[in-house]
């Protein structure tokens, strides 16, 4: 792996508690890093809100009840890979996190009163891709985490201006934003975390989001080599 401009060590970040909105979500974003803490013996929590189980454009051939049981198959086998062996799904309604308020900052602040992490990594304000779902669990990791005195580190996944100068033609590409809008980036010396990954440990990354075939398979088919290079990098900005 090569690191650039991180000013944490993987070591500082101690207990890690990973929270997002559907299973692929924390492999995309945070997957490598999540990884290389579980090979140092640390402890990472990792929850999706959702199963899932309505991301799919064919809802007749998939419908809800079948895809929630097969994206929970995914996703453990996903973890496997990744070492992950503490992963929960908590099962509240995908596509509906926006109208879950209160119940997702409960339910995220009895996470960190339970984990008592160090830090907390989730999705920045833009979602990533802007799914609603996405900001929702900002919008709740944020709040839980100010009402209880910010107790950890919260590190926002984010993209560079960079990687979206080289990759934002893909991302057009693979339809991968919800409206509108588009994430700026940040410039790298602002960020907490930032790495590339390579050889087994970009391998490893790749085998993951192969597990979750459902929604992995038509991305990576677009493009393979881009796709490659474009989730080698994870980067985080911290809260505040």
């Amino acid at each position: 792996m090569t690191r650039t401009r991180s000013s944490l060590t993987l070591a500082s970040l101690g207990t890690i508690l990973s929270v997002w909105a559907h299973p692929d979500d924390e492999t995309y974003l945070a997957g490598g890093l999540m990884a290389l803490a579980r090979d140092q013996g640390q402890r990472v929590v990792c929850v999706s809100l959702t199963a899932g189980e309505r991301g799919t454009p064919d809802p007749g051939a998939w419908p809800p009840s079948r895809l929630d049981a097969v994206r929970r198959w995914e996703a453990a086998a996903a973890m496997a890979v990744l070492g992950v062996t503490e992963h929960r799904i908590v099962g509240l309604p995908d596509g509906g996190l926006d109208r879950c308020d209160g119940e997702g900052v409960a339910v995220v602040g009895a996470l960190i009163d339970e984990v008592r992490p160090d830090t907390v990594l989730t999705f920045g304000p833009d979602g990533a891709t802007f799914h609603p779902d996405h900001v929702a669990v900002h919008r709740w990791v944020t709040a839980a985490w100010e009402s209880r005195g910010r107790p950890a580190r919260l590190l926002y996944a984010t993209a560079t201006t960079e990687h979206l100068a080289r990759y934002g033609a893909a991302y057009e590409a693979w339809g991968a934003y919800m409206t509108d809008a588009r994430p700026v980036g940040v410039e790298e010396e602002d960020l907490a975390i930032h790495a590339v990954f390579d050889g087994r440990h970009l391998d490893r990354k790749l085998t993951a989001l192969r597990a979750m075939h459902t929604q992995t398979a038509p991305v990576a088919g677009l493009d393979p080599t881009t796709y490659r290079s474009q989730v080698a990098e994870e980067a985080f900005l911290p809260a505040a």
